[in-house]
């Protein structure tokens, strides 16, 4: 098979997006809240860190940002519509007229921003490099999560796949002090944002992924914070940069 031209070969256009960047809840729907505050300043409430992350990603890449800091309790972004936990224990229960004016005023811009530019990206020829920055609570039910990186994606696509492994071995490589995983602490083909437009999009034109970093680097002595960052933005440029350098040899040769 011939080698493609280079105006053939798709490059990589990246977004950052942060569904639970913070724990806001828009006046009008503060009366909800009455009696659930600690909720709202729990893990429950927003993801500690994950905004702060993304920004730095953002900045780096010089790529878009998307992000919401109202909270997961009023509407979660992250969720497909129709999934159970859409609305929480907080709001699954309000009239059905004000979780449609939830879905309408609140989910649906975030989603249809996010949709868009995977679309539009993947029609100019470029491949979509989504990545969702989330956090996770260091226990759960007991049980610790020993991790500090996870990397989730669907294992059915070769191209998260790949990205995913070859992050990995970065990570271990040079930062081998901060654990990284593959699909934990959550399973990365549940649904979520990224899964939602995997159905969507074609394996080839599109790579979500969802990174999970662990809250414990925000609690107490967070000396680690930054090292960790740094590690992650390093680590996902390098593996960039890998696949430019490759397909440029496929070119040249």
């Amino acid at each position: 098979m011939d080698n493609p031209a280079l105006g053939e070969i798709p490059g990589d256009s990246i977004l950052i997006t942060c569904e639970h960047g913070g724990n806001r809840v828009p006046p009008m729907y503060q009366y909800l809240f009455q009696g659930w505050e600690m909720l709202l300043d729990s893990h429950r409430g927003y993801d500690a860190g994950a905004l702060e992350l993304a920004t730095r990603m953002a900045r780096r890449f010089g790529a878009p940002l998307i992000c919401a800091t109202t909270s997961r309790l009023l509407i979660d972004l992250n969720r497909s519509p129709g999934h159970p936990a859409l609305y929480s224990e907080v709001t699954r229960r309000a009239p059905l007229a004000l979780r449609s004016q939830l879905f309408e005023e609140q989910y649906l811009p975030y989603r249809n921003r996010v949709e868009d530019w995977a679309t539009t990206t993947v029609a100019s020829g470029c491949r979509a490099i989504h990545i969702s920055c989330h956090s996770f609570t260091p226990q759960l039910n007991g049980q610790t999560r020993n991790t500090d990186l996870g990397l989730l994606y669907d294992p059915s696509r070769q191209e998260e796949q790949r990205l995913c492994r070859q992050w990995q071995i970065a990570m271990k490589q040079g930062h081998a002090q901060f654990t990284t995983r593959r699909n934990y602490p959550y399973v990365g083909k549940s649904d979520c944002l990224a899964a939602y437009l995997r159905r969507r999009l074609p394996d080839t034109s599109y790579v979500g992924l969802e990174l999970e970093i662990n809250q414990k680097h925000l609690l107490g002595n967070q000396r680690h914070w930054p090292a960790l960052q740094q590690a992650v933005i390093e680590t996902l440029n390098g593996v960039l940069r890998l696949r430019k350098d490759i397909l440029e040899e496929t070119v040249g040769a």
